[in-house]
């Protein structure tokens, strides 16, 4: 005899379509300042939405009181941009009152690894060379210079830095080293936290003339050869404390943990959101602020 299991139904996010609505009905729940609006990042997404249009819908949550307005969970910049472009309609995500929104949604930046593979599978499409740096708000060599980016690199360090945010010149001190050096260099880059071009470029200073690439020289920019293993010494001495230290650090790091998943899970909740809001803007300004920084780290 077979006992039947209870069926769960699944909750709906969303609504089930998406909805085109008036700018002018949809209340921000932050300004943008006139800092954001000069700085990279919004340049880049003004560029795209030229180039391309809107990707990523704005997320929307309707009034409790008016269900024609809207609270805008997510979308502040791409909403500002619409708004000086001269649009006045924008197709929204609307989110169901209790769906874990906030009104500050995390974004992770794209790492660049990630941003070189979506710059060769575009090209694959036939997406041009001039449209991708239009889209991107930067010039065509900067785009060849991703696109070309794990040339000379190996496989597993690839793999290793595939969603750290390592700067674009950090690979090109990669490439002077071999492949097991580069991925001793990665896993140091790693441990360390540590991705600065500056810090790859003294693992390479303090690489021996054997581990490097054939047809490469170290550039030693000054330095002896009594001065690089000094380095190397106190670079491999460094590592061993940081570990000692990793170590000692892991009760405070698991309470880190868990006062950040706490924190979490507050801003997971719109209504809670919504209330400190209304409220307790100043609080919610500075537990958004403490994700902001754990989600930068």
């Amino acid at each position: 005899m077979t006992t039947k299991r209870p069926v769960t139904s699944v909750k709906l996010g969303f609504e089930e379509a998406s909805l085109r609505i008036p700018i002018n009905v949809i209340m921000p729940l932050r300004n943008v300042s006139e800092t954001v609006r000069r700085s990279v990042k919004y340049a880049q997404i003004a560029a795209s939405i030229a180039e391309v249009g809107i990707i990523e819908p704005p997320v929307v949550v309707r009034d409790s009181a008016d269900k024609e307005q809207f609270h805008l969970l997510d979308g502040h910049l791409r909403l500002d941009i619409l708004r000086a472009r001269g649009e006045t309609e924008v197709v929204c995500l609307i989110a169901l009152d209790d769906e874990a929104f906030t009104y500050n949604k995390r974004v992770s930046r794209i790492a660049i690894i990630q941003e070189h593979k979506m710059i060769l599978n575009a090209i694959r499409k036939g997406v041009p060379e001039e449209r991708l740096a239009r889209a991107l708000n930067v010039n065509i060599a900067n785009i060849r210079m991703k696109r070309n980016l794990l040339v000379g690199i190996c496989p597993e360090t690839a793999e290793l830095l595939r969603d750290k945010h390592v700067p674009l010149s950090v690979f090109t001190e990669l490439r002077f080293l071999k492949p097991m050096r580069q991925i001793e260099a990665a896993q140091s880059m790693i441990t360390m936290n540590r991705y600065s071009t500056g810090y790859a470029r003294s693992l390479v200073a303090s690489t021996p003339e054997d581990q490097l690439a054939e047809g490469r020289q170290r550039r030693r920019r000054g330095l002896t050869d009594e001065q690089i293993s000094v380095m190397q010494r106190e670079s491999e001495n460094l590592d061993r404390q940081f570990k000692l230290v990793e170590q000692a650090y892991g009760a405070d790091q698991l309470d880190l943990v868990q006062a950040i998943g706490y924190v979490n899970r507050l801003l997971g909740n719109a209504r809670i959101v919504r209330h400190l809001a209304q409220h307790h803007a100043g609080i919610l300004a500075e537990l958004q602020k403490v994700m902001s920084l754990q989600e930068a780290a």
